[in-house]
């Protein structure tokens, strides 16, 4: 088939790379220019595990193309999916107008019977507002517009996409759901689920699955809180739950909050949708007022650590990205505690295998980095964990001990165990564990 993908950001390169990697002829449309001239030159815009290796291909074997021009890209396109940014606006709310801009152009250039495809998270409506916009330019007969959330994660997104657990599919339409379901059946052959419903439901089913993951890891840093204040240890109340199959063992552990581009906007579009019909959705304005609030759930054991004054202390910090495998740097908890350490004047020193390069254009000088973890270590009074990157779960002790000028550790990722950490001689702190207190 023939497909075009409007956006190359995080779900449009994925998308069209994947769609390639199955045979299709895929056109990525951007406006900026400059990025378009090095994905055509073979260079990726993106940190993702595993996709480089398509995109190369995919490039090489011209199954991959790129293009500025909205009209060239979609030229015998029987597909094209929007891959378009929804940042939050002022009040909560989903920005439409990078989605519905695209759509009126669209409008003006179709020429065969197309299907639009929302795949950038929308609220619920987008399809039936994209659906007026292009119809302003365009005949109804020329084009169907179905919404397919995406439901990839970031650092595994590759295996998301090309082995689905599910995929949703919104269409009134027969004639677009015939198309959408002879480009999806390469990825679906083991038996996992084309989803069809309506446009509404599947724009809502993706608000669903992000509010209630959020809301899910935000229930266990509730309990991690309350486990310090009873003498519990979190992890073995996770242990407990996570062996009911009703509750699983997946996104029940502790830290310092979630980030990233989707579960802090989803979950506050999600809310904003609710207001604008009428309805209080509480549980999810304590889910976002929590994890406000859990991102710089160290600091004050920081501050309490050394008597209240941080001045001139120097701190470590391991971790920049909101989560592992990822460069991404949108609402990290890490960006949270460096303001809050550096409002108290401490001086901090970070490490982050992938993202640093984005913390840089943001804070300048205004902290340090490291060329390695080690050395992010060089005279530092305490260490702080806030990506749990499996370069540090098992360190080099000694190397440690010998750069660090206080062994002392502020786990925001429960990534060492306890009593490792008492026999190494380390005062250390995490989330909903006891603490080991250096004598």
């Amino acid at each position: 088939m023939r497909i075009a993908v409007v956006g190359t950001g995080y779900v449009g390169l994925v998308t069209g790379t994947c769609f390639a990697e199955t045979g299709n002829t895929v056109t990525c449309v951007d406006i900026d220019q400059a990025k378009i001239d090095k994905l055509k030159g073979g260079t990726i815009t993106i940190y993702e595990p595993g996709l480089d290796h398509l995109f190369v291909r995919n490039l090489k074997e011209g199954r991959l193309q790129f293009t500025t021009d909205l009209a060239q890209g979609i030229k015998g396109a029987q597909i094209v999916f929007l891959a378009l940014p929804t940042p939050p606006g002022e009040d909560g709310s989903a920005d439409l107008s990078y989605v519905l801009g695209v759509s009126e152009a669209l409008g003006k250039i179709l020429e065969t019977y197309t299907v639009i495809v929302d795949k950038s998270t929308v609220p619920v409506g987008t399809a039936e507002k994209v659906h007026a916009a292009i119809a302003a330019g365009a005949s109804a007969e020329l084009f169907d517009v179905v919404s397919n959330p995406e439901f990839l994660r970031e650092g595994v997104a590759v295996d998301d996409f090309m082995k689905p657990d599910r995929v949703v599919i919104g269409t009134s339409s027969d004639k677009a759901k015939a198309l959408m379901q002879q480009l999806y059946a390469p990825f679906v052959r083991q038996g996992n689920p084309l989803v069809y419903m309506d446009e509404r439901s599947a724009e809502l089913t993706k608000y669903a699955a992000n509010a209630f993951l959020a809301a899910k890891i935000t229930f266990m840093n509730e309990i991690a809180r309350l486990c310090e204040l009873m003498d519990a240890d979190v992890d073995m109340v996770r242990r407990g739950i996570g062996g009911d199959e009703r509750i699983g063992k997946r996104f029940l552990f502790p830290g310092i909050g979630y980030g990233g581009s989707c579960f802090p906007k989803d979950v506050q579009a999600l809310s904003r949708s609710a207001t604008e019909v009428g309805y209080d959705f509480r549980i999810l304005r304590s889910v976002m007022e929590v994890n406000h609030d859990q991102k710089t759930y160290l600091v004050p054991k920081i501050k309490r650590y050394f008597q209240g004054d941080l001045k001139g202390k120097k701190i470590a910090l391991w971790g920049l990205a909101f989560k592992p495998n990822t460069d991404d740097i949108r609402e990290a908890p890490a960006l949270y505690i460096i303001e809050a350490l550096l409002k108290e004047g401490a001086v901090i020193t970070a490490f982050d295998p992938e993202a640093m390069a984005g913390v840089k254009r943001l804070l300048g000088n205004r902290i340090k980095f490291a060329e390695n973890q080690y050395d992010a270590l060089e005279g530092a009074e305490a260490l702080v964990i806030a990506t749990e990157w499996s370069a540090f779960r098992t360190p080099d002790w000694e190397l440690m001990s010998a750069n660090l000028d206080r062994k002392v550790i502020f786990d925001g990722r429960n990534v060492f165990e306890g009593p490792l950490m008492e026999s190494l001689g380390y005062h250390y702190e995490s989330i909903g564990r006891r603490p080991v207190v250096k004598k």
